[in-house]
């Protein structure tokens, strides 16, 4: 009896109060632009790795630097536009245009790679031009606006390996068929 009594009163002090207190049923509120920070961390995983291609096949012209950076790419690559105070300072960026023009195309020798093997790294660097309009404005103390045309110059890297299973035909194609299954 005098232990269940001592465990209960020390159950009902854990609740009551201190670190534990109705906590988890607290709202914390959260800033607008932690959202922003999170999807770019979880959602847009897939835009600083490496993918892994198929072999470069004997007789086979080799591959080119297709596609270019989309427009969702070269922007979240930009510089983030200042937060600002509503009212006070706010800037946005209007009239975006966006010129690519691929600078390297190359493929380097075969080499062993950590966790793929032996492959070709394919160089595909692109120079992307971002033409737009800054807005700058103010509401208070006075209302004031400020536009200017701005030029961005932003460079992304879009390389990717190519697996290299030898000079072997066969096993070229071998490795062909299993990527493109998997």
């Amino acid at each position: 009896m005098r232990t269940s009594l001592t465990l209960g009163a020390m159950l009902a002090a854990a609740l009551a109060g201190g670190c534990t207190s109705f906590q988890a049923l607290t709202p914390i509120p959260v800033m607008p632009w932690v959202t922003d920070r999170m999807e770019d961390k979880y959602v847009h995983q897939n835009d600083k790795r490496t993918p892994v291609m198929p072999p470069i096949r004997d007789g086979f012209p080799a591959p080119r630097c297709q596609d270019e950076p989309s427009e969702q790419e070269v922007l979240r690559a930009m510089p983030r536009v200042a937060r600002g105070v509503p009212y006070a300072y706010e800037e946005f960026r209007d009239d975006i245009e966006i010129h690519c023009e691929l600078l390297v195309d190359k493929i380097d020798p075969p080499r062993f790679f950590p966790l793929v093997g032996p492959a070709q790294l394919h160089h595909c660097h692109w120079k992307c031009t971002v033409f737009y309009t800054e807005t700058v404005q103010s509401s208070y103390p006075f209302p004031v606006r400020s536009k200017k045309r701005r030029v961005e110059v932003i460079y992304i890297d879009k390389d990717h390996l190519h697996q290299f299973v030898g000079h072997d035909p066969e096993a070229q194609k071998a490795a062909s068929k299993e990527h493109f299954v998997n």
